[in-house]
């Protein structure tokens, strides 16, 4: 088996999803095998694809937050593995980013999170993370998010943090007196902070 350095290497020069799009690849994920915490995303947007870096925007200012972490633990790969659907930019929709193209997932993702055995909190981000790791049991995305507690606690699905979900905040504040506490306290545990 491939070490996951190398399967790191191998997806960097991922080219599969080329074809399908008018802009340049560029693979954005992080992963250690010693991660604690699983981020499953969509895919990079424009900034994040631009950087290099997952969350590189104000989604992950807000996700950071939520998560009560700074830039420095969240980007540290011993601690969060950042792990999308899709790792490059889809492209533009009518209404914001298009899907995460659907080569991806399959080629990739068995593969790294086999190399993720120490991940001890997975958090599911968005409609198309959720319809992946849960099937039809989870429902919509206010649905799925509303049932976390029927989930096991190594794993929470989460709305998407991005300012575009402003309207869905307002209108669901269970989100954030109910969940958002216990997902720190979670985050924390999983990493070995103390909950702030």
């Amino acid at each position: 088996m491939e070490t996951l350095d190398q399967l790191l290497e191998r997806i960097g020069r991922c080219q599969i999803c080329q074809p399908h799009l008018s802009h340049k690849v560029r693979p954005v994920l992080q992963a250690a095998s010693s991660a604690k915490v699983l981020i499953v995303g969509q895919a990079p947007g424009t900034k994040a694809a631009a950087s290099g870096l997952p969350f590189d925007d104000a989604s992950g200012d807000r996700l950071r937050d939520w998560l009560g972490v700074d830039r420095e633990q969240f980007y540290d790969p011993s601690l969060f593995a950042i792990i999308p659907m899709g790792f490059c930019y889809p492209g533009k929709g009518r209404s914001g980013d298009l899907p995460p193209r659907a080569e991806c997932a399959p080629a990739w993702r068995e593969s790294l999170l086999a190399h993720l055995k120490q991940v001890q909190l997975t958090l599911v981000i968005g409609q198309y993370a959720q319809a992946y790791h849960f099937g039809k049991q989870c429902g919509g995305v206010t649905e799925c998010v509303r049932d976390w507690r029927r989930h096991d606690s190594q794993i929470m699905p989460l709305p998407h943090p991005s300012p575009r979900n402003n309207l869905w905040l307002r209108r669901n504040p269970w989100f954030e007196t109910e969940l958002l506490p216990v997902l720190k306290a979670r985050v924390a545990s999983a990493i070995s902070l103390e909950a702030k």
